[in-house]
């Protein structure tokens, strides 16, 4: 093909793609690629010949060899450098053009340059008294854009689930981490021919000496993209209860937090005879429990050995399995305050006689033992003496109880001693008390056949209970590339900072409970 024919054939591509409103796929990509590749060879060769014409007849037999030995072998890195400059020239036009509608095909033919192609951008702005600023800020670098592709598609080659992955990344699913990485350091300008021939080895070698000193390298970049959305991804699907009965809380630093107080009750309106002067009240506060941050973390490594390896699992299930532990652990510690029932900031047991919220004797799910915690938490008295009304909210239940709290709710009617068919009272409180199952409380108690305890919880604009802190709110864990010299691998550390504080016994209440086991024996 001519050079006039392989333009044509590139105009023909950007036109079907643009016909369709969309950006060329994989194989018209590759295509317009080839073919640019093609035409810098040809305007090379074509420039070699006019600044290099053919020896003339009077030329001896060795100056003719050594003139066309020249001609046939040019430097292979000078072409490899051309072809992606022109190559890199060609993708920024295009993602330029396709910010502001305008057909690259002509700045790509007449080798315009990308100051040029911008330049002819505000122009064509300015001349239809369109906002140059606004849409300058909103062109889309083409390797920002390679970065989150490259990132979407590591995530999905993972096997987890985007929901809107960036345009293109699917293309990129095929490639190995070696494969990744030749591209990123191509498009970081790093000048070698023979990178295609190197092992992964080598690329690693490379790879990591340039992140150690340039952190915004385009690998590292994508790591760090991939390892954030995929942690992201294990923290929202950890599968915990905790948040389903406890409090959000924010605190601005890790100093311990005494100052948290509740005002008290004002005094009862009192009767004012005629000519009569009103009673001036005086109330009390009551300070609450402190509150301490601490904060959370483990570190892990993409090594030499997962980048040969090609261990993609280093970069996305890993991080979120660390990212889901850490919600896990939170779980636990939550779990460990309602099970083990160390003395809260009064001094006493969060559960005891001193704080009315325990039921004497142990029972399993009974109509008794509900009504019993449900008059608890009805009959507590604020920390001034007044009475409160405490409405109940959640059941919190080892696993294995949840049937026997579905059965006891979602009947109609019960049958009574005398084997006749009453109403169900708990009928009402279907809509209104949801029931939360964990087996946190079956591993701390030592596991099926033993006995478990279960709780019911006040509703939280009733109560405080027990609250969870973060740092300023953030819910979801740090990351942070430590770029340390001399290290076989990237390293990462994963952190978060909360507290957890018992802030109100009155809203919880304790059934010891019962030996909890199966129906049937296991094997």
């Amino acid at each position: 093909m001519t050079i006039e024919q392989m333009i044509a054939r590139q105009q023909q591509l950007v036109d079907a793609a643009r016909a369709e409103h969309r950006d060329l796929n994989a194989d018209e990509s590759a295509e317009y690629e080839r073919l640019q590749r093609q035409i810098a060879d040809a305007r090379q060769a074509a420039g070699s010949a006019h600044a290099n014409p053919a020896p003339a007849s009077t030329s001896t037999e060795g100056e003719g060899q050594r003139a066309a030995s020249q001609t046939a072998n040019p430097d292979p890195e000078a072409e490899t450098r051309a072809a992606q400059a022109e190559r890199e020239r060609v993708l920024h036009i295009q993602s330029l053009c396709r910010q502001f509608d305008m057909d690259p095909a002509e700045f790509i033919n007449n080798g315009s340059t990308e100051d040029q192609v911008r330049a002819a951008v505000i122009d064509n702005l300015t001349r239809h008294n369109a906002p140059v600023a606004s849409h300058i800020t909103q062109v889309d670098d083409e390797n920002d854009r390679f970065r989150r592709m490259a990132s979407d598609s590591l995530v999905m080659r993972s096997g987890m689930t985007l929901g809107h992955p960036e345009e293109g990344a699917r293309s990129l699913t095929g490639m190995s981490l070696r494969d990744l990485a030749i591209e990123c350091l191509q498009r970081d300008g790093y000048q070698d021919g023979s990178l295609l021939r190197k092992g992964p080895e080598e690329i690693y070698d490379i790879v990591a000496k340039r992140a150690f000193y340039n952190p915004e390298s385009a690998f590292p970049a994508i790591l760090d993209q991939t390892i954030e959305k995929a942690y992201k991804e294990g923290y929202n699907k950890a599968p915990v209860t905790f948040d389903r009965f406890t409090k959000k809380g924010s605190l601005r630093d890790f100093k311990k937090h005494d100052n948290y107080y509740l005002a008290g009750p004002v005094g009862e309106f009192l009767e004012v005879p005629e000519n009569g002067e009103l009673k001036h009240d005086v109330f009390e506060d009551a300070h609450l429990p402190q509150r301490q941050l601490k904060t959370y973390g483990r570190q892990f490594t993409l090594s030499r050995k997962a980048f040969i390896d090609d261990d993609i699992g280093l970069v996305t299930s890993i991080p979120a399995r660390y990212a889901a532990s850490a919600r896990k652990t939170i779980n636990k510690q939550v779990y460990e305050i309602l099970v083990n029932n160390n003395t809260i900031y009064d001094g006493a047991k969060l559960f005891g006689t001193e704080h009315k919220n325990m039921l004497a004797t142990g029972t399993g799910i009974t109509q008794e033992a509900m009504q019993t915690m449900i008059m608890a938490l009805s009959n507590q008295k604020d920390q001034f003496g007044e009475a409160i009304i405490i409405r109940p909210a959640t059941i919190v239940v080892p696993s294995g109880m949840k049937f026997d709290m579905y059965t006891l709710f979602f009947s109609p009617t019960i049958n009574t001693s005398d084997n006749t068919q009453a109403v169900n009272p708990l009928y009402e409180y279907r809509d209104s008390i949801q029931v939360v199952e964990d087996p946190t409380i079956n591993v701390l108690c030592g596991g099926f056949g033993n006995v478990m305890p279960w709780f019911l919880f006040g509703d939280q604009s009733d109560t405080d209970g027990i609250e969870v802190d973060y740092l300023n709110g953030q819910e979801i864990p740090n990351i942070r590339r430590m770029e340390t010299p001399g290290t076989l691998g990237f390293v990462w550390d994963i952190y978060l900072d909360w507290g957890i504080s018992v802030m109100d016994y009155r809203g919880i209440v304790k059934n010891p409970g019962v030996k909890v086991d199966t129906k049937l024996k296991l094997a």
